[in-house]
């Protein structure tokens, strides 16, 4: 049987408290909330930590969805089905749910978090791609107070991110913005897997022509890509079948995946070109449409 070593067990009741626990014990300690991730590192003896503090009573501070003039904000506690459930993520940002639907299994999703997503870094991670298609930024609490960072600047490796020891993701803020919409394209090999390449796209509209756009994909390098030459083929461009052709093309060039288990890197390349053309598409129709269309 696949047992952790053992470890010492504490229950946080504030953020605060949190931020003091881990600032005291240093890196012999780690934050769980639905562990999804972490258990499985600890059984396996790939992670050992002598403490786990347990933050799932901070609910109130951090389990929010919350929707503000020019902004939404969403605490890092939020599980992955209030994601999915959520009327005003839906109208807001469509890939979302989108993505949601293709995460795990129920059992995950009732438990498992936002900012456990992110924090895994996991360059195959659905939430991280819909976060950097939406330019998210993420607000990082430690001892000498917040500190907001760009999802760029989030992520400095592969499982490695900018948040320090004694610090913890509190808050994603995802910008508002009008005539709008975005989508979530993924491939996996069995229903709830990693992908094997995905594609979040939002796009918004200024008349007939896009005036912005952001494509974000998982699973073809070290870190969740974002991808700024797309941006800047499509802005001041209508929509077209070319034009998608022309963000595929870019996305498959300038994405670096790996030959492994999943699939081979020409493979995934042309994935990613397939995947950004009908998440583009599927962004710009539904500007037209109803939410959850």
């Amino acid at each position: 049987m696949q047992v952790p070593a053992p470890f010492e067990y504490e229950r946080a009741t504030s953020v605060d408290q949190a931020i003091g626990l881990l600032d005291r014990l240093g890196d012999t300690a780690r934050i769980i909330a639905g562990g999804h991730s972490l258990l499985p590192m600890m059984k396996l003896r790939l992670a050992n930590f002598e403490y786990l503090i347990d933050i799932n009573d901070l609910r109130d501070e951090m389990g929010h969805i919350i929707v503000e003039p020019g902004q939404i904000r969403i605490g890092a506690l939020a599980r992955h089905r209030e994601l999915l459930e959520s009327r005003e993520l839906l109208e807001a940002f469509p890939i979302f749910a989108d993505a949601e639907r293709v995460i795990a299994d129920p059992v995950v999703r009732n438990r498992g978090t936002l900012g456990g997503s992110l924090c895994q870094a996991d360059p195959s991670e659905d939430l991280s791609a819909v976060c950097t298609t939406l330019d998210a930024s993420c607000v990082i609490r430690g001892p000498a107070g917040e500190r907001v960072v760009t999802m760029t600047e989030f992520y400095v490796g592969p499982y490695e991110t900018a948040v320090g020891p004694a610090e913890i993701l509190t808050e994603v803020h995802f910008p508002l913005r009008p005539n709008g919409s975005s989508a979530y394209e993924k491939v996996d090999r069995r229903a709830g897997d990693w992908a094997v390449v995905s594609s979040g796209a939002a796009v918004w509209m200024d008349g007939d022509v896009i005036a912005d756009a952001r494509v974000g994909l998982a699973a073809v390098g070290p870190n969740t890509t974002g991808l700024p030459e797309i941006s800047h083929a499509l802005r001041g461009q209508a929509p077209s079948e070319e034009l998608f052709a022309r963000a595929g093309a870019i996305a498959a060039r300038s994405c670096r995946p790996v030959t492994d288990q999943r699939g081979s890197a020409e493979y995934k390349r042309h994935l990613a070109d397939e995947l950004t053309r009908r998440a583009l598409r599927r962004a710009v129709a539904r500007i037209a449409t109803p939410a959850g269309v």
